[in-house]
């Protein structure tokens, strides 16, 4: 039997635009975006504990006591059945509170880690229906592709999407998801796109509705969206924030980081963090969970 999994990677996502066009009557916001993978990791380690018990290596302010990821594997374990446990360990690149979905894919690389280290033999479904009990998130980096959502986040269609590379910035603040919809200034109502609009134009379609709401909470977001726009190019918030982006490229030439990330860099405030990322045609575990 196989005592332990190292160097699982759990990868980072960008919301390429992100609609709110509507509300339901249970106060759930409807929403259309496009996720995006990219190569901006978090690494997991799990060790089987053969006691049942389930414990994660403490990591301080950088993850709260009971994440995201020691809630997957004991939803794993009861709706299993295992008697088994693990310990989990992380190194964590990916910033919270960010809206790059960090705590999300740590928790789809548990599962789908879990699912081998325990021999479960779950298909990708069992997981992903499992991990929409634990957020909203959780079931795209199941699936491992990148999609078109809509609904609340549950209804994802894989898509096709081109080789692109991308500067992400993150503020130092963390905004809370809870004060962005909340906010009076949130527009909920962007007439539905469709996904050929889209593909017509990946690189700028559409834009973040949550920006607004999130630059009125914190004058951060508002200055890294200028910091890009000054020496990358267009940029948008990702998810609810703080991190921005701007696409820097489409493929072929996707790979050459541009003169104007080396100034990004170079006036970056100390606090913040920058990343120049690719995006991903599919989950690095893709292949782990049958279809």
């Amino acid at each position: 039997m196989i005592t332990a999994l190292y160097d699982l990677l759990a990868p980072a996502k960008l919301n390429l635009f992100l609609h709110v066009i509507g509300r339901r009557a249970d106060g759930y916001h409807l929403l259309q975006s496009v996720f995006r993978l990219i190569d901006w990791c978090d690494t997991l380690h799990l060790e089987l504990r053969r006691n049942g018990q389930i414990s994660r290596s403490d990591l301080g302010p950088a993850l709260p006591a009971d994440d995201l990821c020691l809630r997957a594997a004991r939803a794993l374990q009861t709706a299993s059945g295992t008697p088994l446990g693990v310990h989990i360990s992380i190194d964590k690149k990916v910033p919270w509170g960010a809206g790059l979905g960090g705590g999300s894919s740590d928790a789809a690389t548990t599962l789908i880690g879990l699912n081998r280290l325990w021999r479960l033999d779950w298909s990708r479904e069992q997981l992903a229906t499992l991990a929409l009990q634990l957020g909203a998130d959780v079931p795209f980096f199941v699936g491992g592709r990148n999609a078109w959502v809509e609904g609340i986040g549950e209804k994802l269609t894989p898509i096709e999407l081109p080789g692109a590379a991308y500067a992400v910035v993150k503020p130092e603040v963390a905004i809370p998801t809870a004060a962005i919809f909340s906010s009076p200034l949130l527009s909920r109502d962007t007439s539905p796109a469709i996904v050929a609009d889209f593909l017509a134009d990946t690189k700028s379609f559409g834009k973040n509705d949550l920006q607004r709401s999130a630059q009125a909470h914190s004058a951060e977001v508002s200055q890294a969206l200028s910091l890009l726009e000054h020496h990358v190019g267009a940029s948008r918030m990702s998810g609810s924030g703080s991190a921005v982006f701007a696409c820097a490229g489409l493929a072929p030439g996707a790979s050459a980081k541009s003169e104007g990330w080396q100034q990004v860099l170079a006036t970056l405030p100390q606090t913040w963090t920058a990343r120049w990322c690719h995006g991903l045609d599919d989950h690095p575990l893709s292949g782990w969970s049958k279809d």
